[in-house]
């Protein structure tokens, strides 16, 4: 948040049981960041569930990344 605050884009990764929580830290600071999440819970996965999951949320974290790229050039 405090990225966000000084003007540089930030996003974050987290599991959906902090949605809520995320939201409402956003509305207390005023700031909301790009994040995607991912389904609860993380830590009894085995190392397959996982590699499962990250395959399913790989285009929605490469999205948020690439959002922050500098603006293309016009051309």
């Amino acid at each position: 948040m405090d990225l966000e605050s000084r003007g540089i884009p930030s996003g974050f990764v987290a599991s959906t049981e902090f949605v809520q929580a995320a939201e409402a830290q956003g509305n207390s600071l005023g700031i909301h960041p790009k994040r995607v999440f991912v389904p609860h819970p993380i830590q009894d996965r085995t190392d397959t569930e996982m590699t499962q999951l990250a395959g399913q949320a790989i285009e929605s974290i490469i999205a948020l990344v690439y959002d922050f790229q500098a603006p293309k050039a016009k051309l």
